[in-house]
């Protein structure tokens, strides 16, 4: 049985939700205990609840202790079949991180995908948004082999969420190694901006300019689509993402939400910062991908290596885990004022 201490590295759902994809994916009982340890709110929340029972239904698992507040699970798992699975979150929980949590797990099914998830949020905060997911993270994942798709059908924020996606994955268990270590030239930026029942007040469109502005002034051109949304009635908000592209087949990103008391200017002008901060640093994938791509990478053939511009606590941990459970190398090296990421073995 894999034993996993929820409170080591980073403490947080991350620990449990890629415990329970590893666990699913190599069909060994899991026991987790001192769930999100580390968080303000110990214990299971409606998304980790929601992640773990989807991951369940995924590999017709059985599960004890997933209840909300709980802070220990057994996951015991059997086979992975995928064909259709229904989800709710049921709060504004992000539902990027529930299909983050169980996307690996459906590359293992013996059938294709189709996770419809609704009651959740689209857009929140500490979580990627679901134009990130959509635009930096499965086109990054092509290259290794990943046929994934993501479909919004209403976007959702906090506090009420009522968002709703579609993901769906075709199998494949022989993943191939990525190597992004050159950072070519740029070819172009683009983004989405999106708000929701805020037309009138014209905050997808501001929040757009805002980047435009900012980058323009740092020396780069953007094209950003307008997206003014009407699909959730019964909660308004706003997002944005950017990303860049270079010549070496490069996708970097950056996104940030709208909240109360934060204008759309300023929304507009963090994704901006955010990409501005990689691209002067010449990363070959941004923080946020860096952490997502481990579970991947360890997963994958053979070697793989990126190089990210700073080594966050959930790089540090999905790296402790991918070689704890997985029994895979990591080695992370620092190259001039990059971080070099190479699953070595």
């Amino acid at each position: 049985m894999i034993e996993i201490d929820g409170s080591q590295k980073s403490g947080s759902g991350t620990i449990l939700r890629l415990s329970v994809a590893l666990a699913a994916i190599i069909k060994q009982p899991l026991h987790i205990y001192n769930i999100r340890q580390n968080r303000p709110q110990q214990g299971l929340k409606h998304q980790h609840l929601e992640a773990v029972l989807t991951a369940a239904k995924l590999s017709n698992s059985k599960v004890e202790g997933a209840a909300l507040g709980s802070r220990e699970l057994w996951f015991v798992p059997q086979q992975i079949k995928g064909g259709d699975v229904e989800a709710e979150i049921e709060t504004a929980g992000s539902i990027p991180m529930l299909l983050l949590a169980v996307m690996p797990v459906c590359l293992f099914a013996d059938n294709p995908v189709s996770l419809h998830v609704a009651k959740g949020g689209t857009d929140t905060t500490h979580a990627p948004t679901i134009n990130y997911i959509r635009n930096v993270l499965l086109p990054t994942l092509t290259r290794m082999g990943v046929d994934a798709d993501v479909t919004v059908q209403k976007y959702g924020y906090y506090p009420k969420g009522m968002g709703e996606a579609t993901m769906t994955v075709k199998p494949n268990r022989t993943l191939k190694p990525i190597f992004l270590e050159n950072f070519g030239k740029l070819k172009s930026i683009r983004g989405v901006s999106v708000c929701t029942f805020l037309a009138d007040r014209r905050v997808a469109e501001r929040q757009a300019k805002a980047a435009q502005d900012y980058l323009s002034q740092n020396g780069y051109s953007s094209e950003i689509k307008v997206v003014n949304d009407e699909s959730n009635p019964f909660q308004k908000g706003s997002s944005i993402v950017l990303w860049a592209e270079t010549d070496a087949g490069l996708i970097i990103g950056a996104d940030a939400i709208g909240q109360l008391r934060k204008t759309a200017e300023a929304v507009g002008r963090e994704a901006a910062e955010k990409l501005i901060a990689e691209l002067s640093a010449q990363a070959t994938v941004d923080i946020f991908l860096a952490d997502m791509l481990i579970p991947y990478v360890a997963l994958a053939q053979g070697k793989s290596a990126f190089l990210a511009r700073t080594v966050t606590e959930h790089i540090e941990s999905n790296i402790w885990l991918m070689e704890k459970i997985l029994n895979v190398k990591f080695t992370v090296q620092k190259v001039n004022n990059l971080y070099r990421i190479e699953k070595s073995s």
